[in-house]
């Protein structure tokens, strides 16, 4: 698609009308790499390059949160070679991107529990989330040793313990007290969710989250996915009715 098509097809999204908060599960970064007859890491340093491209265009539309899933708790079942990749490719990321994502007015929240990365990673994304703190254009939340049965369970335990601490009364817990109990307790719910690749499935991400959000899947691996699917997803996202249940 052309640039002046790509416009074509920004200047037809309703700015009234945009998802508050967008996340999108990244997938297909290796099989983009066997199609190519590349190693997965080309997958994953390409797929990189995305986020840099869909974060500036979904900051630039105004959208107020993206939510990214970045690494799984199931993705420590990968190769330690891959693994390690994955852990090179996020430092560089951090450190050629923190700068503009700061001067962008761009804030970044994790999701997860980082204190399993690795000493070098965990230290890059602690000092992005301190550098952009007071930052508020917009969140960039990131999933990274996440998995939303493990938050799930998580807010279980420290609800459990509140109430055994007398800080809450079991018949206080409700949706919106759980919800509080949970990494995204200062971010909506997301409005659109995004999965690229071709797999009709939410892969343990948000799934209390995501229990109204409307669902967009593409074919398109994540190496491909150019900022032209993100405004056709915001357009087919756009059409629907949202009823939340109602009539």
């Amino acid at each position: 698609m052309g640039k002046d098509e790509i416009l074509e097809l920004k200047d037809k999204i309703d700015f009234q009308n945009l998802p508050k908060h967008i996340a999108i599960i990244m997938d297909g970064n290796g099989r983009w790499a066997k199609d190519r007859s590349l190693p997965r890491t080309s997958g994953h340093q390409e797929g990189m390059k995305r986020v840099v491209d869909i974060v500036e265009a979904t900051n630039n539309l105004g959208v107020e949160y993206l939510s990214l899933y970045a690494f799984s708790t199931e993705n420590w079942k990968r190769p330690k070679k891959e693994i390690d990749a994955l852990m090179k490719i996020l430092v560089f990321y951090i450190r050629n991107e923190l700068d503009k994502i700061h001067k962008n007015n761009i804030k970044i929240k994790i999701m997860g529990d980082i204190s399993l990365l690795p000493k070098v990673p965990r230290k890059e994304v602690e000092k992005a989330i301190e550098k952009t703190k007071n930052n508020s254009k917009m969140v960039l939340n990131i999933g990274l040793n996440y998995g939303s049965r493990d938050e799930i369970i998580r807010s279980i335990k420290n609800i459990l313990e509140d109430v055994n601490l007398g800080k809450i009364d079991k018949d206080d817990i409700n949706v919106e007290l759980f919800s509080k109990y949970l990494y995204t307790k200062d971010i909506p719910d997301p409005d659109l969710l995004i999965r690229p690749s071709g797999e009709l499935r939410l892969s343990n991400f948000m799934l209390y989250q995501i229990a109204y959000t409307e669902l967009w899947f593409s074919d398109i691996y994540w190496p491909d996915f150019k900022e032209e699917y993100l405004y056709k997803a915001i357009l087919d996202y756009q059409k629907r009715n949202r009823r939340f249940g109602g009539i």
